[in-house]
């Protein structure tokens, strides 16, 4: 008689509360959940949800009523090598597209585009280097990581509605916390220095978001403030950030889209005091998104540049929080000025002055 999930995994941990990090248990088991046979390690549980962390990196959120066939099959959990995964993907992808490897990536790509995977290990490098001399912790990545970048917009689009996003108008490409992958297409169409702009600064932004979530920068599985997170990829590209050996200049650093966004909405009457707003909760990037990435870039800028030892202070403290918890905006609040004091209004004008003086 098959038991179900939630059953099994009471039985082999003796609880059915969600479980801490720190408490998480180390096993593999295979499920079968709809059609899929997943092989993973359970995060957290409870009679309503479980989420499994598969072996190649994807999270999975289900009913234990949707599971079936549950066996435990290794008291350790590790992920798959980069072998085992470059054999899924190629399953999957059914020689759509050409797969590369380098230290770190798999990135599957259009035959002949084989410099894609190049520029994916450069940025994670770059990444790697910013983060480091800013005294940011890293770790390296516990799955290899996966990139996917499809030859025209129809593909990306149609790949990505099979795994469960919708691709908004103009959405050049994305990274997936649940999937733990980028996928993009190539708009490098006539290679035009416009389209090879976009190309760069979307694939620089997800990789920034791909890198911070895999090396332990963020927290994957836990509420991150969306400020930061894109405040973070957004500053990543600017030429001096991500190719700083080229751009050894401030100036370089400067993301000069993202400033000017900044300024057009400064003069359309942001008010004074907003930030409050938007470190507490997510919903400007809802009501007005071009703006509130425009002023996540901002005040990442601003605290890396003046105060760098205390954003990484700041950013380690969210990235500790625990898996799956929520975070209620006082909490939010409360992280931030623990780290940068409790006058915000003043840090705000000081804030307003850097960007003034760029």
């Amino acid at each position: 008689m098959t038991r179900t999930i939630l059953a099994a995994v009471a039985i082999l941990l003796v609880t059915a509360s969600f479980a801490p990090a720190a408490n998480r248990p180390n096993w593999t088991m295979i499920v079968d959940i709809g059609d899929e046979r997943v092989e993973g390690t359970p995060l957290s549980w409870s009679k309503q949800q479980v989420l499994l962390l598969g072996r190649d990196g994807r999270l999975w959120d289900f009913s234990p009523k949707e599971s079936r066939n549950f066996r435990k099959v290794s008291s350790t959990f590790a992920s798959y090598t980069a072998s085992e995964m470059r054999a899924a993907l190629e399953r999957e992808l059914r020689g759509k597209l050409v797969i590369t490897g380098t230290g770190h990536y798999l990135v599957a790509h259009p035959k002949g585009k084989e410099a894609w995977a190049q520029r994916f290990e450069q940025l994670y490098r770059s990444c790697i280097h910013y983060f480091s001399m800013r005294n940011m912790r890293v770790s390296e990545p516990k799955f290899p990581l996966v990139a996917i970048v499809w030859g025209n917009h129809a593909d990306f689009e149609r790949y990505a509605a099979q795994d469960g996003s919708q691709v908004r108008e103009g959405v050049l490409g994305f990274y997936s916390p649940t999937t733990n992958r980028v996928m993009l297409y190539d708009n490098d169409m006539g290679n035009s220095r416009l389209s090879s702009l976009f190309n760069d600064a979307t694939i620089i932004h997800e990789a920034t978001h791909q890198v911070a979530f895999n090396t332990g920068v963020h927290n994957r599985f836990s509420p991150s403030p969306n400020w930061l997170v894109e405040g973070l990829g957004s500053m990543f590209e600017a030429n001096g950030v991500w190719d700083w050996q080229r751009y050894p200049d401030r100036r370089d650093r400067v993301n000069r889209m993202r400033l000017a966004q900044f300024r057009q909405w400064q003069k359309s009457g942001r008010a004074a005091g907003s930030f409050a707003q938007l470190l507490s909760s997510d919903r400007q990037f809802a009501a007005n998104p071009t703006a509130a990435y425009a002023e996540g870039w901002a005040w990442v800028f601003f605290l890396t540049e003046r105060y760098p030892q205390k954003f990484a202070e700041y950013v380690r403290r969210v990235a500790a929080r625990g898996d799956f918890e929520t975070y209620p905006p006082s909490q939010r609040i409360h992280d931030f000025s623990a780290v940068f004091g409790s006058d915000l209004r003043m840090l705000e004008k000081h804030c307003f002055n850097f960007i003034r003086e760029l």
